[in-house]
């Protein structure tokens, strides 16, 4: 899987890094955004429910 984060809709929730705190964290701005190497989701079964989670959908998770 590849995970993508749209910083134009992100608004900074921090939903995902409340829920899936090993792959997403917040910018200095308080937006989204993955941490280093963690682009595939790092095997964590919560990335899913992150992108559940986000209230402006900005987060993608791609099948390979």
């Amino acid at each position: 899987m590849r995970i993508s984060i749209d910083q134009d809709v992100c608004i900074g929730a921090g939903q995902c890094v409340l829920t899936s705190p090993g792959v997403f964290t917040q910018d200095d701005d308080g937006f989204s955004e993955l941490l280093p190497g963690r682009e595939d989701g790092g095997g964590d079964p919560l990335v899913r429910e992150a992108v559940r989670a986000c209230p402006v959908q900005a987060i993608t998770v791609h099948d390979e």
